[in-house]
């Protein structure tokens, strides 16, 4: 196991945002994501780190924006330190593995959020209105029904600490424009799509995930991170049963631990166990070999 990266601190390097995992450095014409072992959940960051789950991360979004460079073009530059600007290599040990170059796009101002399945918020936002962001759904439905067709449900990008919220696909309209909105919700059902496929001959349900857009060169991008265990809903196929919640390699598996303390799902975050710590990191791993063959 490699060691535990929480923060990274590089002096020579322009910080340019610490979000809830990555953190985004300027070198000017291009940034370098790395991707640190911080987790959250309930949109709070946890004071324990996840044992190699930035390099799960970055392996599993690596795996997912090549196979998608047909539907769409990414963000990447390079994975491979050596290739960096020379100012990064004295920090090699922490970028490897963990880090990507990436093009400087003007991020969109929606998450965009595709539904293969009713769960999460989306099973709470249909058990009061039968609908999830305002589009009707059968009537009853159960906790982790799959969706006769995916769906494409957008929300607010929140400040850090703040939630997102769901809305529907004429308030991002209104966000980013019409044509754009219809251009990354078709982008976005063609990526989950071809994901889900792929996924099933691995033993895994893509449930649910969220991708973030970019504007670069004035076309359209996925920049961040792709269909990882941080942004989708990971289930085990063979244990897949409607009617409640699901085994999953995600982690719904530290959230489901959450619910049954007595925490306000606010700042500070509760300690957490070293069992539930591990076999989080477990999990994280399982998903990057069910999926790539690969472990580390």
């Amino acid at each position: 196991m490699s060691k535990l990266v929480l923060n990274t601190d590089f002096p020579d390097l322009k910080l340019a945002a610490r979000g809830k995992v990555r953190d985004i450095y300027d070198l000017g014409e291009t940034l370098l994501l790395v991707t640190t072992d911080r987790i959250s959940a309930f949109d709070v960051i946890m004071n324990e780190g996840i044992p190699n789950k930035g390099y799960v991360l970055n392996q599993i979004s690596c795996f997912w924006f090549k196979m998608m460079e047909d539907i769409i073009p990414n963000h990447i530059i390079s994975t491979t330190v050596c290739d960096y600007p020379q100012i990064c290599h004295k920090y090699a040990e922490d970028l490897e593995g963990r880090s990507m170059l990436v093009k400087k796009a003007a991020p969109l101002a929606a998450e965009c959020i595709v539904r293969g399945y009713i769960s999460g918020s989306g099973w709470k936002d249909y058990k009061a209105t039968g609908s999830i962001c305002g589009i009707k759904l059968p009537a009853g439905m159960v906790e982790s029904d799959k969706l006769a067709e995916p769906i494409f449900t957008p929300s607010t990008k929140a400040e850090l600490g703040t939630h997102d919220e769901n809305i529907s696909f004429e308030e991002m309209s209104k966000l980013c424009g019409k044509d754009l909105s219809e251009q990354v919700r078709d982008v976005t059902i063609k990526i989950y799509s071809k994901a889900r496929d792929y996924a099933d001959t691995k033993g895994i349900i893509i449930a649910d995930t969220k991708f973030e857009y970019g504007i670069y060169d004035g076309k359209l991008i996925i920049i961040d991170e792709c269909l990882t265990p941080d942004s989708s809903r990971f289930w085990a196929k063979d244990l897949y049963k409607p009617g409640g919640a699901q085994p999953s390699f995600d982690k719904q598996f530290l959230r489901d631990y959450l619910e049954t303390l007595d925490w306000g799902k606010t700042a500070p975050a509760p300690p957490l166990p070293e069992e539930i710590v591990t076999k989080t990191g477990e999990k994280y791993m399982e998903a990057l070999v069910k999926l790539t063959g690969k472990g580390r």
